[in-house]
């Protein structure tokens, strides 16, 4: 195992940044999970791990070393990738033992080697077949047990299911997350699946734009994103968020249509302040119109089998509603909709930054 530290990483191809300034400490043994949107430098970060792109400044530490100038084999990390990567006229078994024969480990040791690491992740039964023969799963198995066999200090995941289906893909999940604890290498997964991020992580990493936005567990992030970004981002369906204003000591927001919602005081906004209120689905009840803090129009609903999104409008802003209650709603009805004030998440409007800090008196995640 290793321990990783990113110091004010810069990454720059010609005279377009990429990344700038990113700061990152990764512990012994950790699984960490980089989640953001194509573009956003999150594979980038992990090639400059691996070794392969070169930081442009900064520095980077595995183990307390400093590897900015080794080779992507010096470093003692294995990488996983989207594409598998095999090699298509060798067999499973000589898939997984190719490193270790490159490295001159002896025949028995390799072969022994070899079984050991393919009954870990299921593969037994398929040394003697060559890639074209296997599932999806099956070649994303070869390449992780592949990584596994080289014993490495760190293993680097690179959107290694996007290729799956999506019942694959929640199987291959559970699969990575049982390695991970065999194993208990430092293990850095990068994805734009927040799903994926909030199952396997026991930290999240989110970046935008070439920067870090939050880190923290994937429940301090769902429950206290730091941005408008963050709340944006993660949760599925998306959170809600209405315009509006603060009025008086801050106490009240006015949306566009005239209607408005007490926050708490803990929220530090002052009067005038241009505001973005967040609101979780599923933090939301539909009740009778003359009993909901906010008044909103029915469009539709998805049936889900447990429960129903359903699809509103509060004047043109979409909003959505998850509720296990299956209710018998026209298009076009007005509803009322209430929720704990403690769910409430304001917004900078100008910054997208969340106007609370602090909870209970404590620092949630990191903020960048």
């Amino acid at each position: 195992m290793a321990e990783i530290t990113i110091r004010d990483v810069t990454k720059t191809f010609g005279k377009t940044t990429i990344m700038e300034g990113v700061n990152l400490d990764i512990r012994n043994g950790e699984f960490v999970v980089i989640l953001g949107p194509s573009g956003c430098g999150k594979s980038t970060l992990l090639r400059l791990i691996a070794g392969l792109e070169d930081v442009t400044h900064g520095e980077i530490l595995i183990g307390g070393q400093v590897v900015n100038t080794l080779e992507p084999r010096e470093r003692g990390c294995a990488m996983v990738f989207q594409n598998y990567a095999l090699y298509p006229h060798m067999t499973v078994a000589e898939n997984i033992g190719y490193a270790l024969k490159v490295a001159g480990v002896p025949k028995a040791e390799r072969l022994l080697r070899v079984q050991t690491t393919a009954k870990s992740v299921g593969l037994t039964d398929f040394l003697d077949r060559k890639p074209g023969q296997l599932s999806g799963g099956q070649r994303q198995r070869v390449a992780m047990a592949r990584a596994i066999i080289r014993e490495p200090k760190v293993f680097l995941f690179d959107e290694p299911l996007s290729n799956l289906d999506a019942k694959l893909r929640v199987q291959m999940r559970h699969e990575i997350r049982r390695i991970h604890n065999l194993v208990r290498a430092t293990s850095i997964f990068v994805t734009h699946d927040q799903q994926e991020g909030m199952t396997l992580a026991d930290r999240l990493v989110i970046m935008n734009s070439g920067s870090i936005e939050q880190i923290g567990t994937p429940q301090e992030i769902y429950d206290h994103p730091a941005s408008l970004y963050v709340a944006g981002f993660v949760g599925s369906p998306a959170m809600n968020f209405l315009p509006g204003s603060v009025a008086g000591a801050g106490l009240s927001i006015f949306l566009g249509d005239g209607q408005s919602v007490a926050i708490p005081s803990s929220f530090k906004a002052r009067s005038g302040q241009l505001v973005q209120v967040g609101l979780r689905p599923e933090k939301l009840a539909i009740v009778a119109k003359a009993q909901g803090q906010l008044n909103a129009a029915f469009q539709f609903f998805e049936e889900l089998g447990s429960s129903r999104v359903y699809h509103m409008q509060i004047e043109d802003i979409p909003v959505s509603v998850v509720s296990e209650h299956k209710l018998n709603l026209t298009a076009g009805e007005h509803v009322g909709l209430t929720f704990a004030q403690s769910t409430l998440h304001v917004f900078d409007g100008a910054t997208g930054r969340s106007l609370v800090r602090q909870v209970q008196g404590e620092r949630v995640g990191e903020l960048a």
